[in-house]
C-alpha cells in the first residue's frame, strides 16, 4: 500500500511546466536577439563554444532533480504490514426520508439539507464507531454500507437529494428492515438505527418494524423533522409554487409526531423533536454512547515505511550529473579526434 504523508505539497509539482514555458520565451528572445546581430549561422562560428542543447541539457536535469525533491518532501511512505486492528464502539445506521414532503421549509432551508448538516456535525465527532447511511422515500436503498471511513460518509451525504429514490412515499418500515440487514453479521457490537424523517408514513407498519428491530438487540431512535404547523411542499423546477392536491388546494406537510413516538418506544430508543436550533442528533448520540461498546475488528496497513531517502539521492544525484554538465563546449575536447587517420607526409 502507497501512500504520502504530506500530499499537499505535491502541488508544488505546478512550479515545473511554469519553469519550461519561462524557459521557452527566454530562449525565443536570446535567438530574436542574435537575430538582430546578423544571419545566426554565420554568427555561430564566431562563437564555436557556445551549445544550445547543452543548454537545454541543463535545464532538464534541473527540472528532473526539482521534480525528486518534490516528491522526497511530500514523504513517500509504503504500507510493508496487514494488521488487524481493535478499537471499541458501536454501529450506527442512519435512515434519512427524501421525500418530497422533506423540503418543506419550515425547518430552515428546508427538512431534508437541515438534516443533513446535522448528520455531518454528528459524523465529525465519531471516533471509532461504524457508520453506515439508508436513503428511504417509498422504498429503502442503501446508501453506504457500514463503515469507519467517515470522510466517505460524508460524501456519499453530500450526494443526497430528493431525486435519489424513484418512489415516492415515506415508507419508514422498509427503511428499518433495510438497516436490521446491514449491520455487520454475527458480531455481539452494540447497534442503533436513527431514522429522521417529518413522520407521515403511508405504507407499512413502522412500529412493528421497530419492535422487530429490537427483539434483535437493535435500538431505533427516531428525529421528527417539521414544526407543528407544517408547510407547504415546493414544486421542483418552479420557484415560488407548491404542490397541490387534486382539488387544487395546497398540501400541506405536517409532522406525524404520535408515529415517531410509537416507534421510539417499541425500538426502546428516544424521540427528539426538531427545531430551527436543534435537530436533536447530540441528545440521541449522547445516549448511544451511554450503550456498551464493544471490540469492532478492522484490517488497515500500518507500519509504513519512509521511503523519501531514494527520491532525495535521485534528486542530487541529476543535480550532481547537471553541474558537470557545462553550458559551453570544451575546446580541449573539440580538438581530440581519435579517429583521425594519418597520411603519409603528416610526420614531417
Amino acid at each position: 500500500m502507497f501512500r504520502f504523508a504530506h500530499p499537499e505539497i505535491l502541488y508544488l509539482l505546478v512550479i515545473i511546466p511554469l519553469l519550461i514555458i519561462f524557459y521557452a520565451v527566454m530562449r525565443n528572445r536570446k535567438k530574436r536577439a542574435i537575430r538582430t546581430f546578423g544571419n545566426p549561422e554565420l554568427l555561430a562560428d564566431l562563437m564555436p563554444l557556445s551549445s544550445h542543447k547543452r543548454e537545454t541539457w541543463k535545464f532538464s536535469l534541473i527540472s528532473l532533480a526539482l521534480m525528486f525533491f518534490v516528491i522526497a518532501a511530500a514523504g513517500p511512505q509504503f504500507g510493508s504490514k496487514l494488521q488487524q486492528v481493535h478499537k471499541k464502539g458501536v454501529e450506527i445506521i442512519i435512515a434519512l426520508d427524501v421525500s418530497n414532503s422533506m423540503l418543506a421549509q419550515d425547518i430552515k432551508p428546508n427538512r431534508l439539507e437541515r438534516a443533513k448538516m446535522a448528520i455531518s456535525r454528528m459524523i465529525e465527532k465519531l471516533s471509532d464507531d461504524k457508520v453506515g447511511l439508508i436513503v428511504f422515500a417509498g422504498d429503502a436503498f442503501v446508501q453506504l454500507p457500514i463503515t469507519t471511513d467517515y470522510s466517505s460518509a460524508r460524501l456519499f451525504l453530500s450526494g443526497i437529494t430528493t431525486d435519489i429514490v424513484p418512489v415516492q412515499g415515506t415508507a419508514i418500515g422498509a427503511a428499518i428492515n433495510t438497516a436490521m440487514k446491514s449491520f455487520t453479521p454475527e458480531t455481539e457490537t452494540s447497534k442503533a438505527i436513527i431514522i429522521i424523517t417529518d413522520g407521515e408514513n403511508h405504507q407499512d407498519d413502522a412500529v412493528a418494524a421497530a419492535k422487530a428491530a429490537r427483539e434483535q438487540g437493535i435500538y431505533v431512535h427516531t428525529i421528527g423533522m417539521g414544526l407543528d404547523q407544517g408547510a407547504p411542499i415546493p414544486e421542483k423546477g418552479k420557484p415560488g409554487e407548491f404542490m397541490k392536491d387534486a382539488s387544487g388546494n395546497v398540501v400541506v406537510s405536517k409532522l406525524d409526531e404520535a408515529t415517531l413516538k410509537d416507534i421510539a418506544r417499541e425500538g426502546e430508543g428516544i424521540y427528539v423533536h426538531a427545531t430551527n436550533t436543534d435537530i436533536g442528533l447530540n441528545s440521541i448520540v449522547d445516549e448511544i454512547n451511554r450503550m456498551n461498546k464493544s471490540l469492532i475488528e478492522e484490517r488497515v496497513y500500518t507500519d509504513y515505511e519512509e521511503n523519501f531517502q531514494y527520491f532525495l539521492i535521485a534528486g542530487l544525484l541529476v543535480l550532481l550529473i547537471e553541474m558537470i554538465v557545462s553550458e559551453r563546449k570544451n575546446k580541449y575536447i573539440m580538438k581530440l579526434n581519435l579517429f583521425k587517420v594519418k597520411k603519409k607526409g603528416d610526420e614531417r
